[in-house]
């Protein structure tokens, strides 16, 4: 890549730059064939000289006569580790066989000659000389007023090609005035981005109001590589450079792993996305794991693995502090037998040491390490490892706080990754404050697919996947034709929603989970409004809308703008039908379940827990000895009193005077010939005509007489 130029001090050119009389050190791209060797530093550089020099040929020196020419001193000054070798090689080519290299233009003619065999490569001699007049057709200059375009030739050193390297004390440049300067016709040089390392800092920025939106994107790329296991953890690791144990965070997965050309492609700020919409993946914009690593940690390392081959990349603010340009090493091997050779097809060996090097003097990393951390590659054969360290910080602590669970691995206390200012996340016409999903990384990862494929371990436990569409109560599904575009919507109630006092619109893209409880309708206007009620819709590859790259919201268009429209009028409708109206019959009243299970993994029998109990508490194998319920597996299975209903909460729009109780607060309905241990007495309705919610807020328990 070229490097940046100030162009306001220099002469207007037509596809090349140059130096002017004010440039004491000055950059050249020299490539060969069009391929880059290297950034060079011209330290005596002569007027007008261009910026790339392309090698056209390389000839024995006796060929080249080179009494009377000016000469000037290329020294190395790389962007990476593959120009600083290829300069050498270049030159080791040049020594070893006493040739000359020639980079010609119109008016311009350099040679390149080869270093002596004590040279350490660093200031090499370069002859070159330029044309005294430039003739043009017609007789006329290049320029438009007709006036020959003429260069005077300056007084210049004369050298010859056995004489010490060392620079001249005193170099006459040429001097050419500004309004007879002609511009030389050469190739095209076309202008290429720079990438400057605080630029890795910029992308973290694209997750900077949620940290769990970076982890999701690692977690996207484990499930577009078709994992079928994926682990995710904090732990403490003894950086030597910073002489003290530090946390570190892992993304574990098994799947198929990436080659070198992969691994390149993911180091691209960003690839063309594809022309065929694959609703079965979730990556597109090419910035996922850039963005996502760089917001949970400075330093990112990456070992991956194939059937065939082996990579490690490392992503580091730390290794490209101070630099002109972002460097990326990786270091690449493929499968010999049973052990994994470097690939000298893809990196030199030199190449290939001097990026383990900086892996190794910039990251917890040694060779033993790195050895053991491939080692867990031994029995699921491909994966990909990611590990992040310099977490990101919140005040004087780290943003993140990790919980191990109790020790021995039990399944009573799971642990978690959490985000330690517990703030929820803002959304209109809410007002619960127990939002788990906003900060607890296991609840997060609970809803995150639609359809759940993948396990997913959080700090060694496994997370208890919960697919929302199929966890509903009075489940119904709507159809309907947004712009053309078939929309699936799925509402039903949840109990654990309504605990909470949360409600609305869970918004899926390609099955993963982009809006988490979007209030529409009249749950905007009143925060009682649908509690409890879930909807759950998913784009399914049909393009109705469009997700940012972030992948934590959609873009606003008016499709999005129809589609919220029309999850309004559907969700309030649904309200309406199976809340807000509720046909009380008398000897069969409906009521509300306020109760949660949980299943005996030995006698499969269903345990009652008490009102609000927490089953996210509760491992993934469950037995009646267990608390809360501690008891035998021979005692039978408890039965619910059916007959009790619970009515609140009028939404706005309605009026309170029509149909309404005589009395405000909640009417409880008592059932004939209803058990003993059941609900107490309670006012019983007049009639069975439609009844409407005529209290805001919370409703008053219903307490045993």
């Amino acid at each position: 890549m070229l490097p940046d130029a100030d162009v306001d001090n220099k002469i207007p050119t037509q596809g090349l730059r140059y130096a002017d009389a004010s440039d004491s050190e000055y950059y050249i791209l020299l490539t060969k064939d069009k391929k880059p060797i290297c950034r060079t530093r011209c330290l005596n550089p002569p007027e007008h000289l261009p910026h790339h020099w392309n090698v056209n040929d390389i000839v024995p020196t006796s060929k080249i006569i080179l009494d009377g020419m000016s000469h000037c001193f290329l020294s190395p000054a790389p962007e990476c580790s593959r120009d600083h070798n290829e300069w050498r090689r270049f030159l080791i080519y040049l020594q070893g066989r006493d040739m000359v290299a020639i980079a010609k233009f119109k008016f311009w003619e350099f040679y390149i000659l080869p270093p002596d065999q004590t040279s350490n490569f660093t200031n090499i001699r370069v002859a070159y000389k330029m044309e005294k007049t430039r003739n043009a057709s017609n007789g006329r200059g290049h320029g438009e007023s007709g006036r020959s375009c003429q260069v005077v030739r300056p007084a210049a050193t004369k050298a010859n090609i056995n004489d010490s390297p060392t620079l001249p004390v005193n170099i006459v440049k040429e001097t050419v005035s500004r309004e007879n300067a002609c511009i030389q016709a050469g190739p095209l040089e076309k202008n290429f981005v720079r990438a400057d390392p605080s630029y890795l800092q910029t992308l973290g920025q694209a997750h900077s109001g949620w940290i769990f939106g970076a982890i999701a994107e690692l977690v996207d790329n484990s499930r577009d590589a078709k994992a079928t296991k994926l682990e995710i953890s904090i732990e403490s690791i003894y950086f030597k450079k910073a002489g003290k144990d530090i946390p570190m965070l892992s993304i574990i997965d098994d799947g198929h792993g990436m080659t070198h050309r992969d691994v390149v492609r993911m180091t691209y700020f960003g690839h063309k996305q594809p022309d065929a919409d694959d609703p079965n993946r979730i990556g597109r914009f090419g910035v996922g794991f850039k963005t996502g690593a760089m917001r949970l940690g400075k330093d990112a390392l990456v070992l991956t693995q194939t059937a065939d081959s082996r990579s490690i990349a490392f992503l580091s603010q730390s290794l490209n502090q101070g630099k002109d340009n972002l460097e990326i090493p990786i270091v690449s091997y493929y499968r010999k037998g049973q052990f994994m050779e470097l690939d000298t097809v893809v990196q030199s060996e030199a190449t290939a040491k001097y990026n383990l090097k900086s892996i190794k003097e910039f990251s917890p990393f040694n060779k033993y390490l790195i050895g053991e951390k491939a080692g867990l590659f031994q029995d699921k054969c491909t994966g990909t490892q990611i590990y992040i360290w310099n977490l990101d910080q919140w005040g004087s602590n780290y943003c993140l706080e990790w919980d191990n669970g109790l020790n021995g691995g039990s399944s009573f206390h799971q642990g978690d990754i959490l985000i330690r200012s517990r703030r929820i996340r803002s959304r209109p016409g809410q007002i619960s404050q127990k939002v788990p999903l906003d900060y607890s990384l296991r609840s997060y990862l609970e809803v995150i697919f639609l359809v759940p494929r993948m396990k997913i371990y959080v700090q060694g436990s496994l997370v208890r996947s919960r697919p929302l569409a199929k966890s509903l109560n009075k489940t119904c599904v709507e159809t309907g034709i947004i712009m053309g575009k078939s929309a699936h919507l799925t509402l039903g109630r949840c109990q654990l929603e309504w605990e909470q006092m949360n409600c609305g619109i869970f918004l899926y893209w390609h099955g993963r989970l982009i809006e988490a409880y979007k209030r529409v309708g009249g749950m905007i206007h009143n925060g009682d409004t649908g509690r409890g009620v879930i909807g759950v819709i998913d784009d399914e590859g049909n393009g109705l809308v469009w997700v940012h790259n972030n992948k934590q919201g959609f873009l606003d268009c008016e499709p999005y703008a129809r589609l919220e429209e029309w999850l309004g009028k559907v969700a309030d409708e649904y309200w309406d039908n199976k809340f807000d109206s509720l046909n009380v019959v008398k000897d069969g009243a409906l009521y509300k379940p306020d109760q949660e299970w949980v299943q005996c993994n030995k006698c499969r029998k269903w345990r009652m827990l008490d009102p609000g109990f927490d089953t996210k508490s509760l491992p993934v194998e469950w037995f009646c000895y267990m608390k809360p319920f501690e008891g035998l597996c021979d005692l039978p299975e408890q039965k619910v009193d059916a007959g009790v209903v619970t009515v609140s909460a009028k939404r706005t729009g309605y009026d309170s005077r029509e149909n309404s109780l005589p009395f405000e607060g909640i009417a409880t309905i008592k059932v004939e010939d209803m058990s003993s241990d059941s609900i107490g007495l309670s006012r019983m309705a007049e009639d069975s005509s439609p009844l409407k919610r005529i209290r805001r807020g919370l409703p008053r328990a219903c307490k045993k007489v």
